[in-house]
């Protein structure tokens, strides 16, 4: 029987099939997570006099090596039950009898999912949080790596003044500190207990929820018993929120690189194995990894749009649409992890050609280099301007670009990449 079943009366198996989708896949990821909020409830039942420290212990025990089961890596639910819920119990049911069926009390699968959701996005916020930090801390050593090849900067997509890989590279290092932002607010949404909140409208047991709250170690809970329904896809969205801001990083980036690896640029260069061929064209090499990322990514940041038409207009309390956002932001929360790592690959093998701004079409780089140095000999700005513009128009202009010189934070020669670094590391201390 499933948990809501009031008799033995089979639902119909298509609209079983229709209603269950792919929650099995999803349960699994989140069984763990189930595993541990049933044991914090457990405690707190105890503590409250609702169970026997006996069946506590029992109980516990059986739980600890349930949690174990459910975290080997593919880990499937059975075919024949409902969902992970129904699951742990009847396992707990099956190995310790009585016992286990008091693990339900107090509680509504309404809230035991919403802190399954929680607890899981919390770890997985956790992993991206990681894979973002790794990219960054590449992203600070190739920029001082490089810091003093110098690149074409662009504006409208036409050449515009001089950069360095090192200016570009810092710059998407800077951007991932932002997302980070971003993301922190997400955890802190996400970071909160719905457990005991039951169907949304609380419960008659006396429940102890800054128990639980402080079992699973949440910062705080979600005060109010609907609010704590009404959480469901709202965490969610935040969540795909903050994913989607570094995936937009992410995508630039990568453009970025399908772009300079192109022969008409020829800035960056990857080893043969991290490219791939044309069934056609033997001299091709091309940046599929980088499109992917790119592809990806921007699908990734359709996610909070894509919730936000789910949940949108709905009353408060719990509504079966909330059960589709788990096949929306799950598997983008794969996606981008995969996107970090495959980032990191890619960024770890780069070259980067030297001496690219002394082919002859990058000269009129340096015309504000020019009239900047004739501004400092005394020549009024606008006149420097007409000058600098006069010598361009008679093909008459040339600039030594060794001169250069930029000494503002930010700048070609002053990247502040240990300020950058400073602001992440403040950024982590959010989560």
């Amino acid at each position: 029987m499933k948990l809501w079943s009031k008799d033995a009366t089979a639902t119909s198996q298509l609209v079983e099939h229709f209603t269950v989708g792919r929650d099995k896949e999803f349960d699994a990821l989140m069984a763990p997570f189930d595993v541990q909020g049933s044991m914090a409830h457990v405690a707190m039942l105890t503590e409250q006099g609702v169970m026997t420290a006996e069946e506590n212990e029992l109980v516990q025990t059986a739980l600890a090596n349930i949690h174990a089961e459910v975290s080997q890596q593919g880990f499937v639910l059975p075919a024949d039950v409902e969902d992970i819920h129904s699951y742990v119990e009847l396992l707990l049911t099956q190995r310790i009898g009585e016992a286990g069926k008091k693990i339900h009390t107090g509680r509504s699968r309404n809230d035991q999912v919403a802190v399954d959701i929680k607890l899981f996005l919390r770890a997985t916020l956790q992993e991206v949080k990681q894979e973002t930090e790794a990219l960054f801390s590449l992203l600070i050593t190739l920029s001082e790596q490089h810091k003093d090849k110098l690149i074409p900067g662009y504006t409208h997509l036409q050449i515009a003044m001089p950069s360095s890989a090192g200016m570009w590279l810092s710059a998407y290092a800077e951007s991932l500190v932002d997302d980070m932002e971003m993301l922190a607010a997400a955890y802190a949404v996400t970071n909160k207990n719905p457990l005991g909140s039951g169907a949304g409208y609380g419960s008659s047991f006396p429940l102890n929820r800054k128990s639980t709250t402080e079992k699973l170690q949440f910062a705080t809970l979600n005060w109010n018993s609907v609010y704590a329904q009404m959480s469901r896809g709202k965490t969610e969205k935040a969540v795909a929120t903050g994913i989607s801001y570094i995936a937009a990083t992410l995508s630039k980036l990568a453009y970025d690189c399908c772009l300079y690896i192109n022969q008409n640029f020829g800035f960056i260069k990857f080893p043969d194995e991290l490219t791939t061929g044309s069934s056609i064209m033997p001299h091709k090499k091309n940046p599929d990894v980088f499109e992917l990322i790119r592809a990806k990514c921007n699908r990734i940041q359709s996610t909070p749009n894509e919730l936000t038409l789910l949940i949108n207009n709905l009353p408060s309390g719990y509504h079966r649409d909330m059960q589709l956002t788990k096949e929306i932001l799950f598997p983008a929360i794969s996606d981008l992890k995969a996107c970090l790592q495959m980032t990191c690959l890619m960024l770890s093998h780069m070259e980067v050609k030297a001496d690219i701004l002394k082919d002859e079409q990058y000269k009129y780089l340096f015309t504000v280099e020019a009239m900047n140095d004739l501004v400092n000999k005394g020549v009024s700005y606008r006149d420097a301007y007409r000058e600098v513009g006069n010598q361009v128009d008679a093909g008459t202009f040339s600039y030594d670009y060794k001169q250069l010189l930029h000494t503002h934070e930010g700048s070609i020669s002053n990247l502040c990449l240990d300020d950058m670094a400073t602001e992440m590391k403040k950024v982590l201390a959010k989560f």
